[in-house]
């Protein structure tokens, strides 16, 4: 027998529950670190390198993790995975806020990222596909909508924390919040153990056929939509993780002044969410893999108008729209593509053999780009980005338009 609790959990709510978890947890696991480290360096007393070198190497445990994890969702059911990386992820927190050395410092941060890929994207994508089969693609749209205000709020909300607490208490508030709001909201809300495909678990959703598990790609084709997606996801990665770190040392090299330079860069995250608005409400009339190639080519478009005219400001905020929206709708891209071709059956397990070398990749980038800067100069460094953007956006062409998605899957 199917679950008979999917379609209480599969509405509107596991929405907006899943998009209040990675708020909590992209703000919290991601983007608080970029605020606190500073701060962090000078508690411990040791070069920035450490502090860095602490976060990168989590994010290489991270993707060596990230298949397992996958699996866990498959064989458990994200409900269950979920609320227990809710849990680990409020303990890693706590015991990163009680780090006092460099070798207590590696293993929280390594623990951080590793429960990360219990509850960041890829397992929310693998929620809603249990939940909804092969008509989760709106539903992704939707929650990367709200995910994408995590940088907004946490940003600004860690930067006045900080400044009447210290670091160590921040994060430990940080750490009660996924103890006391996402692992309800993962435990109620989410789907649990699922036996078999559901193709729509919403009351009022359209009731499709569902394609035969033949209808998704198999064998050679199967292999060679993998290896170019994990190819383009991966150096779409490194650029994101790279600019992550030194936009704001790029704007400011190129010749424009520190509040120009934070006000280009305050462009990108609407530019996201615009982006990710614009898919939700009009990405049904185009095919997923259409919508991820047509993204990726704005992200070398962008960093070509940087290069054109870096020190006029115009110039730089349309590259700083162009690369937001891409960057917005490569979330999308992440669960809707692999969704399309692969279906939604062992969907957990190949997103994470998907973000494995991603992770890797982004772990290595911003300090490859700040070397690159150093040694070579911002213009080459900068060329380079536009080189793996393109080929990102050529590998994403390539699948597009040489394999047969499977019908209906839209």
């Amino acid at each position: 027998m199917g679950w008979r609790q999917l379609p209480r959990v599969g509405g509107p709510s596991l929405i907006v529950a899943l998009g209040i978890t990675q708020v909590v947890g992209y703000g919290t696991l991601y983007y608080a670190f970029t605020v606190l480290a500073p701060r962090m360096t000078a508690s411990f007393g040791w070069a920035p390198e450490w502090t860095y070198g602490g976060f990168a190497l989590g994010l290489l445990v991270g993707g060596a993790v990230a298949p397992f994890t996958g699996r866990l969702i498959d064989r458990w059911g994200t409900r269950m995975v979920m609320t227990i990386g809710s849990l680990l992820a409020g303990l890693s927190l706590l015991a990163l806020a009680e780090a006092r050395g460099l070798a207590s410092y590696c293993a929280a941060m390594i623990a951080i990222q590793a429960v990360s890929t219990m509850v960041f994207y890829d397992a929310a994508f693998a929620a809603l596909t249990q939940a909804r089969g092969k008509s989760a693609r709106r539903a992704i749209s939707q929650l990367t909508l709200i995910g994408g205000f995590a940088s907004t709020l946490y940003w600004p909300l860690t930067t006045t924390l900080l400044g009447s607490l210290d670091w160590r208490d921040v994060y430990r508030i940080y750490a009660l919040s996924h103890v006391l709001i996402c692992v309800p909201l993962h435990l109620l809300l989410l789907p649990g153990r699922v036996k078999r495909e559901v193709e729509a678990a919403v009351p009022g959703a359209p009731q499709t056929a569902h394609p035969p598990a033949a209808a998704y790609l198999v064998g050679s084709e199967r292999r060679r939509a993998f290896m170019l997606l994990a190819f383009a996801f991966s150096l779409q990665g490194f650029v994101i993780s790279a600019m992550s770190v030194h936009l704001l040392t790029m704007l400011q090299g190129l010749g424009l002044s520190a509040a120009v330079a934070v006000g280009i860069g305050a462009i990108i995250g609407p530019s996201q969410v615009a982006g990710r608005l614009v898919e939700m409400l009009f990405g049904a009339a185009l095919s997923p893999m259409t919508t991820a190639w047509l993204a990726a080519s704005l992200m070398p478009l962008g960093f070509v108008l940087l290069l054109i005219g870096g020190m006029t400001a115009t110039l730089a905020g349309l590259f700083a729209i162009a690369y937001g929206i891409s960057m917005g709708l490569s979330s999308i891209v992440r669960g809707t593509v692999p969704l399309q071709l692969f279906g939604p059956v062992g969907f957990g397990a190949m997103m994470g053999k998907l973000s494995a070398p991603g992770l890797a990749v982004k772990a290595a980038a911003p300090l490859a780009f700040a070397m690159l800067i150093e040694r070579a100069g911002l213009t080459p460094a900068t060329l380079l980005l536009v080189v793996l953007s393109a080929l990102a956006a050529v590998a994403l062409f390539m699948l597009a338009h040489n394999l047969r998605p499977s019908p209906g899957a839209q």
